[in-house]
């Protein structure tokens, strides 16, 4: 698979002024409810409304959907407010089934992107078809094989091809639901920067008053649109209900993020560099992080040395990892003069930290 132009068709056909925006309920409760949230985004930037069909829950006994059924409500939805609808499916019969129903954009979970097997079959079931197909980032970060999940569906002829980018599972407790990666999306975009890419910032926050903080990201790294949960009373929604947000919330959202348009040279310069300070941004985020975790890593080295009464300074192994790191430094095109500074600094906080815990 090549990187085409003709791979943003779908989506540049659509001449929007604005991203492309899915949002609906995490879950289709009842019809009532399907039915209410979409006359109350019918009119608003929402080009797509989603809604969940089939739950597959990490663990059993939480509400796994209310299955086929809720795909004769979309069906009503699309008769009474003409949107568009879109479902997640995971294997050929919900292809199936949602094909029958008209279903116009169909997504891939995360779950289901993992299993080059479960993607297959779901290409085969696929094939041919025009609708608009999406495919979510994998749970673990791995961009081969969230790429070789939409390659498979493109040689099964499939030509309306986007991503989502959903953030990762980790072990790690994070203030995010899914950490968002944002490096990895971005080498996405940089492999194919035709492929229309998606924000789900819903399941990479899992928290809805972060939403806005990583919609704003998506954008000024250039992510083509933005799919968000939304439900008219979301604290009681039957699913995921901290990381849904009102109608309401969703059109003050998308009227405070700051939408960058290329219209000219100049535009398109600011667009650019725009971009380039947001990347900057997401990988002094990642240094901090893992500064962080080296200074906890720290302290534990005191609190043994403690036990131990062991002295903080070690001169031999300080000197032998500086040694190693100017080596690595230049590997990278990283002067000696910066390394020395950079981790003569962080060795001395690591210092400091073991010493308030020694003298403690």
């Amino acid at each position: 698979m090549e990187n085409k132009k003709e791979m943003r068709t779908w989506l540049d056909d659509m001449k929007l002024d604005h991203p492309l925006v899915i949002a609906g309920p995490c879950s289709a409760e009842t019809e009532e409810q399907v039915l209410k949230i979409a006359h109350q985004l019918k009119d608003t930037d929402v080009n797509y409304y989603r809604a969940g069909i089939w739950k597959p829950r990490t663990r059993p006994g939480n509400f796994e959907g209310v299955g086929a059924l809720g795909l004769k409500w979309l069906q009503k939805v699309k008769e009474e407010t003409g949107m568009k609808t879109c479902t997640e499916v995971a294997n050929a019969a919900h292809v199936k089934l949602a094909l029958e129903h008209d279903v116009d954009l169909l997504w891939i979970g995360a779950r289901s992107t993992v299993s080059p097997f479960i993607m297959q079959e779901i290409a085969d079931a696929l094939e041919g078809t025009d609708k608009i197909v999406l495919v979510k980032n994998p749970v673990n970060p791995d961009l081969s094989l969230w790429l070789g999940g939409i390659e498979r569906l493109y040689s099964a002829g499939i030509k309306n091809l986007g991503a989502i980018h959903r953030g990762f599972s980790t072990y790690e407790k994070s203030k995010y639901r899914n950490i968002p990666e944002w490096q990895l999306a971005i080498e996405f975009q940089n492999k194919f920067p035709d492929i229309p890419l998606i924000n789900d910032p819903s399941h990479i926050t899992g928290n809805r008053d972060m939403i806005f903080d990583v919609s704003q990201t998506a954008l000024d790294l250039n992510f083509d649109g933005l799919m968000i949960e939304t439900h008219f009373d979301p604290d009681n929604a039957w699913s995921d209900a901290a990381q849904q947000v009102t109608p309401e919330s969703l059109v003050q959202i998308m009227t405070n993020l700051k939408i960058r348009k290329e219209t000219d040279s100049e535009a398109a310069y600011n667009s650019e560099l725009n971009n380039l300070r947001a990347q900057i941004d997401v990988v002094d985020n990642q240094i901090l992080d893992l500064l962080g975790k080296r200074m906890k890593v720290a302290e534990g080295i005191g609190g043994l040395k403690k036990q131990k009464n062991v002295a903080v300074l070690q001169s031999k192994r300080w000197n032998e990892i500086l040694g190693k790191m100017v080596l690595e430094g230049e590997e990278r095109g990283l002067s000696e003069e910066f390394i020395l500074r950079m981790f003569k600094a962080v060795h001395q906080e690591s210092i400091n930290r073991q010493e308030k815990i020694i003298n403690g």
